[in-house]
Parts: C-alpha cells; sequence; structure tokens
C-alpha cells in the first residue's frame, strides 16, 4: 500500500514570493496558477492546493527556479476569493456518516455533511451542497445540503447546472431571506423631507411585457420656459440595501442577475427586485434620478441629479409603445412621440460624435410550460426600445461626468466606470483587408475616422450579401468593456465619462454608483480603497453570467433542433476554424458544427485565416464566413451542447465534379 504523500510547505527564503492568481486544474488534476502580467502561470501539484477549488482566486508562495527548462513551481498559501460555493453531485451515506460527491469535470474534494446538515437528503440523492467551512485542521471540507434536485425535467437539471457551474448559487441564505423580509415599502415623513417629490408628474416605464422588475421610469412635464422637464427615475436600491449588510454582501457576491432562457437568477431576493424596488404602477416609489431640461431642438439646458419620490401612472410594454410611434396615437401619445422624437435626435448626435452603430439582433425562445422550446422569436431594436436606450445612456453619461469633476486631495475619487478600449491594430487590420475584398475601405490614421469607417460600412452594407459577415466580424474586433476606476471613456459609445446607473436591481456596480454619487452630494465622501478590486469582481461574474446565458441559449437550441434530425434548412456560415465551420439556420438562428471529417469525402479543405474560410486544397472549392448554403441536421447532443450539421450540396454535377477530384488524386 502506498503511502499518503503529505504537503511539503514551501522553504521561506529570500528567493520565494507570493503571488495571487486564479488556479486552474486541468482534468488530469494539475494545478496552474494564472497571475495576471506574468508570462508564464505557475504550477501547482494536487497535494499543494490548499484548502483551494478550481477557479478560485489563490495566493501561492512561489519558489524561483535557477536551472535552464524548469518551470515555476508553488504551494497555495491562502485562498482569496471563492468562484463558487455551491456544487452539484450526489450524497452517499456509510453507517451515519454522509458525504457529498461533486459531479464536476475537475477534481474536487468530498464534502462531509453533519447528519443535521442532511435537510431531508438520503442516500444517492442528487443535490445541491453549500460549502460551509473548511478549518485548518480539517481533513475535509464542511458542507450542508441546501438543495434536493427534484428536477421538473432534464432541461431543468440542465439550467441548474449551468447556473451552479458559473459560479452562481440558486437559492439565497436564509439569513439573506430575513433580512429582506424584514424591509418595509412605507414611505417615510424623514425620507420625503430628504426627497424632490415628483410624485404629481407624468411618469410611465417601458419594459418588455413578460418583467417583473421595473427599475427604470421616465417623467416628462411642459415648463413655463417653454422647454420640458424630462426625468430618468431609477429604482434606488441603495436606500434598502444598505453598505456590508447581509444583503450587500450577498448581492456583491452575485454582481448580476443572470437571464437563462426559462429562468432569471436574480441579484437581489424576490421581495426586493419584484416589490420593494420594483416601479410598479399607481405604487408611491423610493428613487434616484436624473433630471433634465430639454428643449424641443433636443438641446439640454439643465441637469440635477438626486434622490426623489416618483408614482408611476402607467406600465407600458415595448410593444404598445412601438405602436403608437408607428400609429401616432394611443393612450399618452403625445408625450410618447415627444420622447421618441428627442431619443432620435440624441442618437443621431452619438453616431455624429463617433459612436459606432452595431444594429442589434436577439433570439428569444417561446416556451411551453415545462420549458421545452416550442418555437423562436427573433426581436429587433426598434424605436421603441431605442427610446428607452437613448434617456438612460443620457443619464449614465451625466453621472459619469459629474463624479469624474469631483477631487479628493487634488486626485480623482475611485468609481466603477463603465470603461470600453479602443479597438487593437492586430484585430483591426486583418479585418480592414478582408472588408477591402468586398470594395470597403478603413481610414486609421485616428480613433475618430476609425469608428467613422465602421459607420459607413455597416450603412453600405445593409442589405448586401456580405452584411452578416462584416457585422459579426466587425463586433469581433471591437474589445470587451469592463469595470474600472480608470477611466479612459467608452470608445463604442463615443463617450469620454460613462458608468452604469440605471439598473441596480440587477447589476451591483450601479448600486456602487448610487451610493457615491450620494455620498459626492453630501460633501461626505469615503474613499474606497478596493474599488478597483470590486470592479474587477463585477467584471468576472458579468462575463460569469454571459458564458451563462451563452450555455442556456445554446442548450435550448438543441432542445429545439432535436425534432429537425434529418430535415435540410438554409443556412449562413457564422465562423470558420481549422476543423469544421459553423453554420447558423435562416429560419431559427441555431448554430451547429460542419466538420471538416465529413467534408473529407469530397477534398482535404485546410484554414484561410486571412480570407476567413476553408479551402479545398484540388477543387478550391471555399466555405468562406457569411456565405449562404444548404445543411442537413443530423445530430443535437443535450449533454454537449451541441449540435451538428452536414453540408448539403444542391447541385448533382458539382457534387460529382468533387468526388472526381477526390478520385482523380487517388489514381495518381
Amino acid at each position: 500500500m502506498s503511502k499518503k504523500k503529505t504537503e511539503k510547505p514551501v522553504k521561506k527564503s529570500s528567493q520565494t514570493k507570493i503571488v495571487k492568481g486564479r488556479l486552474d486544474i486541468s482534468r488530469s488534476g494539475m494545478g496552474f496558477v494564472i497571475v495576471e502580467g506574468a508570462e508564464t502561470d505557475v504550477i501547482v501539484k494536487p497535494h499543494n492546493f490548499g484548502k483551494a477549488f478550481h477557479g478560485d482566486t489563490v495566493r501561492v508562495q512561489v519558489e524561483k527556479e535557477s536551472g535552464m527548462g524548469k518551470r515555476t513551481e508553488g504551494v497555495v498559501i491562502d485562498v482569496a476569493e471563492r468562484k463558487q460555493t455551491d456544487f452539484i453531485g450526489t450524497v452517499e451515506i456509510h453507517k451515519n456518516i454522509a458525504f457529498f460527491i461533486a459531479g464536476s469535470e475537475k477534481p474536487i474534494p468530498d464534502f462531509y455533511i453533519a447528519p443535521e446538515k442532511l435537510n431531508g437528503a438520503t442516500d444517492g440523492s442528487r443535490v445541491v451542497a453549500r460549502l460551509v467551512r473548511w478549518d485548518k485542521n480539517d481533513k475535509k471540507p464542511q458542507g450542508e445540503i441546501i438543495t434536493i434536485l427534484s428536477a421538473k425535467n432534464e432541461s431543468d437539471m440542465a439550467m441548474k447546472e449551468i447556473l451552479i457551474d458559473a459560479g452562481f448559487s440558486l437559492s439565497f441564505e436564509e439569513a439573506v431571506l430575513k433580512e429582506a423580509e424584514a424591509l418595509l415599502p412605507k414611505i417615510t415623513r424623514e425620507e420625503e423631507k430628504k426627497r424632490k417629490d415628483c410624485r404629481d408628474i407624468l411618469t410611465f416605464t417601458i419594459d418588455p411585457a413578460d418583467a417583473k422588475d421595473f427599475d427604470d421610469a421616465i417623467s416628462i412635464r411642459n415648463l413655463d420656459n417653454g422647454n420640458y422637464e424630462i426625468g430618468v427615475h431609477i429604482a434606488d436600491v441603495s436606500h434598502f440595501v444598505k453598505t456590508d449588510s447581509i444583503l450587500d454582501k450577498a448581492a456583491y457576491a452575485r454582481a448580476t442577475s443572470v437571464y437563462l432562457p426559462d429562468r432569471v437568477n436574480p441579484m437581489l431576493p424576490e421581495k426586493i427586485s419584484n416589490e420593494l424596488c420594483s416601479l410598479r404602477p399607481n405604487e408611491d416609489k423610493y428613487t434616484f434620478s436624473v433630471i433634465f431640461q430639454i428643449t424641443h431642438r433636443a438641446e439640454i439646458k439643465h441637469k440635477w441629479i438626486g434622490r426623489t419620490l416618483i408614482h408611476s401612472n402607467h406600465r407600458f410594454s415595448y410593444e404598445e409603445v412601438q405602436e403608437t410611434i408607428e400609429s401616432k396615437e394611443g393612450l399618452h401619445d403625445k408625450p410618447i412621440l415627444l420622447l421618441n422624437s428627442l431619443a432620435q435626435s440624441f442618437r443621431r448626435e452619438r453616431f455624429r460624435n463617433g459612436a459606432i452603430n452595431f444594429s442589434s439582433q436577439e433570439v428569444r425562445f417561446t416556451l411551453a410550460d415545462d420549458g421545452t422550446p416550442i418555437g423562436i422569436v427573433i426581436k429587433e431594436s426598434k424605436e421603441a426600445h431605442q427610446l428607452v436606450e437613448e434617456f438612460m445612456l443620457l443619464a449614465n453619461r451625466t453621472v459619469a461626468e459629474y463624479v469624474s469633476k469631483i477631487k479628493s486631495n487634488k486626485e480623482p475619487i475611485p468609481f466603477p466606470y463603465r470603461i470600453h478600449d479602443t479597438p487593437s491594430e492586430e484585430k483591426l487590420l486583418p479585418f480592414a483587408a478582408f472588408a477591402r475584398k468586398f470594395g470597403y475601405t478603413f481610414d486609421m490614421k485616428n480613433e475618430m475616422e476609425v469608428a467613422s469607417s465602421f459607420n459607413k460600412l455597416l450603412k453600405d452594407v445593409k442589405g448586401k450579401p456580405e452584411q452578416h459577415v462584416l457585422e459579426q466580424l466587425g463586433i469581433r474586433t471591437m474589445a470587451k468593456a469592463v469595470y474600472t476606476s480608470a477611466n479612459i471613456g467608452h470608445y463604442g459609445l463615443g463617450f469620454e465619462n460613462y458608468c452604469h446607473f440605471t439598473s441596480p436591481i440587477r447589476r451591483y456596480p450601479d448600486v456602487m454608483v448610487h451610493r457615491i454619487v450620494q455620498e459626492c452630494l453630501d460633501k461626505d465622501l469615503k474613499i474606497d480603497k478596493k474599488m478597483e478590486e470590486k470592479c474587477k469582481h463585477c467584471s468576472d461574474r458579468e462575463r460569469g453570467a454571459m458564458e451563462a446565458e451563452r450555455a442556456g441559449n445554446k442548450y435550448k437550441q438543441v432542445e429545439y433542433m432535436k425534432q429537425f434530425l434529418g430535415d435540410e434548412f438554409d443556412a449562413i456560415i457564422s465562423g470558420v476554424s481549422a476543423f469544421g465551420f459553423w453554420a447558423e439556420t435562416a429560419e431559427h438562428k441555431c448554430e451547429g458544427l460542419v466538420s471538416v471529417r465529413d467534408l473529407s469525402e469530397f477534398d482535404d479543405f485546410k484554414l484561410d485565416e486571412a480570407d476567413y474560410s476553408l479551402v479545398g486544397l484540388r477543387t478550391k472549392k471555399r466555405f468562406r464566413m457569411g456565405d449562404k448554403l444548404k445543411i442537413k441536421v443530423v445530430a443535437a447532443n443535450l449533454t454537449k451542447r451541441q449540435l451538428d450539421y452536414e453540408w448539403v450540396m444542391e447541385s448533382g454535377k458539382a457534387l460529382e465534379g468533387l468526388k472526381a477530384g477526390k478520385g482523380g488524386r487517388k489514381n495518381k
């Protein structure tokens, strides 16, 4: 019997140092700590993981290697931040001793579960377990069962697993729910005195038809000087969620709500998101507002920021507002048409000032009661959406501009700006070269000209065969927007100052923004030295939510397309790689892979990176991103969330020609 390997701490010397990074554990069990800015990862052997799991941010004690070819190795000495504390797996009970066995692909130690922490789970139960603690002297982590997974169906289980794998808890702890339940909606006299009262001004919300959390409202009234007073009113979450409270810590840990096709995993308990803070019609609500005086020519004459009281008169859906815009009649038609006219003016001005006009298209699933997808709806951004978007952008920009001018000891105050960097030359040059093949030129002498070239291309390409490919590739050249206290502006929007202020029910950075703005208004600044760390956490959680949302959508695509196995559809090539190309069906916008293995019957295909295409070595047949073609659905794997398609040749003669090309090579 082999002896168990014990942890050997790294001896401290002048050659050791401590670094911080993210632990990535491979399927083989070896660990690599990815340190930002470092050229190489730090190797950590399994017996040196300490109390860390895959994805955790850890501190590692490192020994410098002086020998040639040796890799840097280290030992985890501390877990700075857990990626996740909830895990899906099964319970095993042996002689009244219970353990939780995680179902993760990555190695995770079994949790010891005390009998009183089983919460009804029995041997073999599929459960969600939460890590409670892992003390220094504990051989195993200690956990508790928080949910027994009696999933309605396979799809329900898959959505839960997607959330858990992305590091999001499926439920709130009892203490969090208790704190939320204790909060009262009553408008107090004390608060009334602190706020501007806007309850007698026409106010309404515009949201998706199925929304439950209304975090923004717009008010409008005529002023005696001929201008309009337009208020952007945002749910005052920070009034209820106090800094460092149990609720606040839970919201920060999630940092964002996650929107899957059949559910929302909220950042805050429903008592707050759907009741206390939701700007429901015919209810008085606490809000944080930006109020503008605007002329009929869309000139902004005055701005005011502060806490308010509002009373929403009506709850509109986007579809209702769009109908009013198109028909020029309906409930509150004059205010809606005026707001739309101003929004379109702001929009034109943004694009003149360098914003990039990427069009957005959203694919939504129509679901049966059990969550099964029964249809697909493609939603495009219309003027009703743009009306809300422009006023939210204006409020976000105004708040960021206000805070950017405030200094503490002659230094900018730490603040979670939303920034978007300029495209890198590395991505831009190949895209510009590819666009040139279609006759579109790029002026790259400065950032403004690049934005102008993008907008000209996006306008000129409308309705052309190459529209899809150039729009998709254009989006891919863009940097990712993130939160940071280093304010470099937002390139895509063309703003020097920008932040997120308008969605505090579903985004934690907005809550931070509200608090800091109030400190500025009160002239009582509390400088947060951990702001950059908080920004990074929020950016990471946003990325996790986006990955979960993509995985959820992909699962529903596969679930939906299973019914079409063997059927043929028109499609467009949406991506290429050395191992095949992806095609998206024109009818459903569902993407699947056509493998080079399946194409090898006709020819050997190689990737031409500069042309975003696969090219046949003998036939010169080219599959280029953006090309239209016909595909057959051949496999739908729900476990892997993967669709496999086959290319369908529409011409028998072409097929013979390709086969002849293949045969000709063999005969030689």
